[in-house]
């Protein structure tokens, strides 16, 4: 039997906006361009702001260009439509419309990826965004905040960010108090605290912030800045699980597998798991194939295990490389290939996964 893994509890994941100079630069080279088929396009569920941008009015083109670009306000992520709308805003000189058209082209997102394109937008938004936000714009700050975070059209300068999050946050701007919530847990552009992390993540949460419920819930799982509680972590967890965030759903259907603040489900377990393991959450595809391997929750399958372990094993995720290993050496779910074993073994091993190393030293291979 495959045991369930501790939970993997990756903060980071949830702040998607930053990315690394040389990944970005990758994107840019690689000249990728999302496309999608032509259909009738879901309005976002905000009727004001929609109205507002059918209008003319800059900043709302704007705003809605980033819900198709996120996927939020009830559409899916439509990268083209995104664009569309987001080119409305910048050719009226809007600086958030400048800044999420600059993410599109860097990151090649309904438009053939240009990091020196993206780079000048990001310098625009900036130009742009300055006035504003020293003139109280929280919606300003908090996208200037993000420049200074990421590097975005400059130096990257965490005390510049943390001063236009906090901006924003005292304004009451959600977004603003997940970020500097992060900041204070990070420990960057001010010192490192806990308490103060949870603060500014429950004042985002209580607002119904889907990534600071999330946060949040780690928060009560590892007992940072809060009192230990596992029932307190289901609840913040299921609240933004059930928004849609994957790795919320992945850390639920943790919580229902070693039956922690909830009676224990494997039914429940694998629901949440699944639902996050579709969206791509590498952990709880291994998770998901975990069930499958062992038939909890689900019927026995091995097939359907090596199927999950696959998909999370591609995206370098260590455990799932040496459980799919594991599945080629036995012959379960896939031919025998004592090759292929290996060669998970040692990807996995290579990221420091300990029961990978010990069946390599077993048999002879490799010396760790």
């Amino acid at each position: 039997m495959i045991k369930h893994l501790c939970i993997s509890l990756i903060v980071a994941m949830l702040f998607t906006a930053g990315t690394a100079s040389a990944q970005r630069r990758a994107a840019a080279n690689s000249g990728a361009k999302t496309t999608h088929a032509t259909q009738t396009v879901k309005l976002p569920n905000d009727a004001a702001l929609v109205a507002k941008a059918q209008a003319g009015d800059a900043r709302s083109q704007a705003l809605v260009g980033r819900c198709y670009r996120i996927g939020e306000e009830g559409v899916k992520k439509n990268y083209l439509e995104a664009v569309k709308w987001l080119q409305k805003a910048v050719s009226q000189g809007d600086g958030v419309g400048c800044y999420e058209l600059g993410f599109c082209y860097e990151m090649g997102h309904g438009v053939t990826a240009n990091y020196t394109k993206a780079n000048e937008l990001y310098k625009q938004a900036i130009a742009a965004l300055t006035p504003e936000a020293e003139a109280g714009n929280a919606i300003s700050q908090i996208f200037l905040g993000r420049c200074y975070d990421f590097g975005y059209g400059t130096e990257q300068n965490s005390t510049e960010a943390v001063k236009w999050y906090r901006r924003a946050a005292e304004q009451g701007n959600a977004d603003a108090q997940c970020n500097l919530g992060f900041c204070y847990e990070k420990g960057q552009g001010v010192n490192q605290s806990y308490t103060e992390a949870v603060k500014w993540y429950r004042l985002s949460a209580e607002q119904g912030n889907v990534r600071a419920q999330c946060i949040l819930g780690v928060c009560y799982i590892n007992g940072q800045g809060v009192k230990q509680s596992y029932t307190e972590a289901v609840k913040w967890s299921r609240l933004s699980a059930e928004q849609g965030n994957a790795l919320a759903q992945y850390n639920l259907g943790w919580c229902y597998a070693e039956g922690q603040g909830v009676n224990q489900s494997f039914t429940e377990a694998v629901k949440w798991y699944r639902l996050s393991a579709e969206q791509g959450h590498a952990s709880a595809q291994n998770s998901l194939g975990v069930c499958y391997y062992n038939g909890q929750g689900v019927k026995q399958s091995y097939s359907e295990a090596v199927k999950w372990f696959r998909l999370s094993a591609e995206q370098g995720y260590a455990d799932a490389q040496t459980n799919l290993g594991r599945c080629y050496a036995n012959g379960q779910g896939v031919s025998k290939s004592e090759s292929t074993a290996i060669k998970w073994y040692k990807n996995a091993a290579a990221q420091g996964d300990e029961t990978a190393k010990k069946i390599l030293r077993k048999r002879g291979i490799y010396n760790w």
